[in-house]
């Protein structure tokens, strides 16, 4: 499975996709395919603030109900209203239509506590 590498990762199997001061949140494919098909997803709040590692959100899948854990702390500015109706593209496009929420980023000195690609590969393989 490949891992995109412009991403970092944490260990919960969250990505994050920094765009200057915005970064984009989403689940990893790794983690999609473990959790089967996705059938719900508790977004966040926009507005409301993350923590990074704190809890955010649920998804829940035919097999299983996983909370979500924030890879940075920030403001939440927007969530991926779409996945309200389809919740599957969380399966289907993890890195692209499937991100869950953007985030104004508190701290980039957070991302150093993240994996790189290479790192995430190791840890899931």
């Amino acid at each position: 499975m490949s891992h995109p590498g412009d991403l970092r990762y944490s260990k919960e199997h969250e990505w994050v996709r920094v765009d200057g001061g915005t970064a984009t949140i989403g689940i990893t494919s790794f983690a999609a395919d473990e959790l089967g098909d996705i059938v719900f997803i508790e977004l966040p709040e926009v507005g409301s603030s993350l923590t990074q590692f704190a809890g955010f959100g649920v998804v829940e899948s035919v097999k299983a109900v996983s909370d979500l854990f924030s890879p940075i702390s920030g403001e939440v500015t927007e969530v991926n209203a779409a996945l309200a109706e389809q919740p599957e593209l969380l399966n289907s496009d993890a890195y692209g239509e499937g991100w869950i929420a953007r985030v104004s980023l508190a701290d980039s000195a957070e991302l150093d506590a993240l994996m790189d690609a290479d790192a995430y590969e190791a840890l899931t393989s």
